[in-house]
């Protein structure tokens, strides 16, 4: 049985064809989304719709036209993030990401909106979930005439591919948009009244991996969360085995029979009746991105020239491993979930750790610590052990330093995931359970 995978990310487009009974990726694409859209606000992060649609699309035809024995399309894409909709199902908005930071932004009370719904609702919504910039768009007169839904981008996508005229959303992408019960796979409507939003806005909910309907005569299942389509694309359905992410921000996830959250630490909707336990670093790899714009400015200023510096801080992080007394950097340059205005800081500062190697190996310290946090909280919680790391994003695939900072801060085995493209992967693995449930 081979199946299509799509993943909608936020810098790339990426589609396979999974050889489900041989466990192998027959055809991968991978194309630049490039659909931000320039603002005049800097914390606005917005993305054109008709221009992923017609990458995604394209895409999808591509594979269909290498594999046309293809019995599934299964979606992902980067969550968090709405389009708006009309009463006909098309969209009349552009896509306000998971970076955007509007839900940061003081409102008419003086007070950030995140701020202002935790007291008012107990709940801690984070900046760029959909619901918490609806909130915002709402209180600004911002939201779309004629807006009768919102749902992801890869929600939206499963509806355009099979015509559906409202969107039918996993509760792993429901549950992304903030206001969200997790426990009962339902969203907190007592709580967006008392913010002022109207629930009818909310789209209806699935928590199995349902056919929408068909494209060119082939089933196209209900999109899943990227984070749990990543887990089921690289580990599966097992315990005690951690995925690690380290791409533009960074994750840690684990799959539990438990309901357990903490600060900064979220219970997702995954399968089966099962929890994905997920925190997220907002750096992530960034923050070896910004170490070498450092080094690269120092460079330029220096007279050399503008070249990337990322082989040279390879060997400065291999001899920054071998330093005993280690200066500490925080890599929350962009704070956190918790605590947004948090920046990052080095401590632990000598004359003989001060060096271009002392900084690098730092960073990636930092980047590691920021999830082995987020797991001793689950540990603490759960009783859950690391066995196991799974490695996926760029930022620990490439980087054999990182590789082995996890190994042993998390005392746990490494392994990188089988497929680069993970999410896609697990997207068109949720297709071919779905179909498989459909034909049963």
């Amino acid at each position: 049985m081979k199946a299509i995978g799509i993943d909608i990310g936020t810098t790339t487009i990426s589609g396979v064809v999974l050889s489900v009974d041989e466990e192998l990726v027959v055809e991968a694409r991978t194309v630049e989304n490039g659909s931000f859209l320039k603002t005049e606000y800097e914390w606005e992060r917005i993305q054109d719709v008709d221009l992923i649609l017609r990458k995604a699309t394209d895409l999808v035809n591509e594979l269909l036209e290498r594999c046309p024995e293809a019995e599934a399309i299964g979606l992902t894409g980067q969550m968090h993030g709405i389009v708006y909709l009309d009463s006909s199902g098309k969209h009349i908005s552009p896509l306000y990401t998971w970076q955007d930071g509007r839900g940061n932004l003081p409102d008419g009370e003086g007070k950030p909106l995140t701020e202002l719904v935790q007291e008012r609702t107990g709940l801690n919504v984070a900046a760029g979930y959909g619901l918490l910039s609806h909130l915002y768009n709402l209180r600004n007169g911002l939201t779309p005439p004629g807006a009768v839904s919102l749902c992801t981008i890869g929600d939206y996508l499963g509806m355009v591919l099979t015509g559906r005229k409202a969107p039918l959303v996993h509760t792993s992408n429901g549950a992304s948009l903030g206001f969200f019960g997790s426990q009962n796979g339902r969203f907190r409507t007592g709580a967006l009244e008392k913010v002022g939003i109207d629930s009818q806005i909310l789209p209806e909910l699935t928590d199995d991996f349902t056919v929408l309907g068909t494209y060119r005569g082939i089933p196209v299942t209900a999109a899943i969360g990227d984070n749990q389509a990543s887990f089921l694309g690289s580990v599966g359905i097992y315990p005690n085995i951690i995925l690690l992410n380290m791409g533009t921000g960074g994750q840690i996830s684990a799959l539990s029979d438990q309901y357990f959250e903490a600060p900064g630490i979220e219970a997702r909707p995954f399968f089966n009746g099962k929890y994905l336990l997920v925190g997220s670093s907002l750096c992530g790899g960034r923050a070896y991105a910004v170490l070498e714009h450092f080094f690269r400015e120092y460079a330029c200023a220096a007279g050399l020239p503008d070249a990337a510096q990322y082989g040279l801080m390879a060997q400065l992080a291999q001899k920054g491993m071998e330093q005993q007394d280690r200066m500490q950097v925080r890599t929350t340059f962009n704070g956190t979930r918790v605590h947004p205005g948090l920046r990052g800081s080095i401590t632990n500062l000598s004359e003989d750790n001060f060096t271009p190697e002392g900084l690098t190996f730092g960073v990636l310290e930092g980047m590691a610590r920021e999830l082995y946090d987020m797991y001793s909280l689950m540990r603490a919680g759960t009783g859950l052990e690391a066995e196991h790391l799974v490695a996926s994003g760029n930022g620990l695939r490439m980087n054999p330093v990182l590789q082995e900072i996890c190994r042993r801060m998390f005392h746990a085995e490494l392994s990188l995931a089988e497929y680069k493209e993970e999410a896609a992967c697990g997207a068109a693995i949720s297709g071919t359970i779905a179909i498989g449930r459909e034909l049963a």
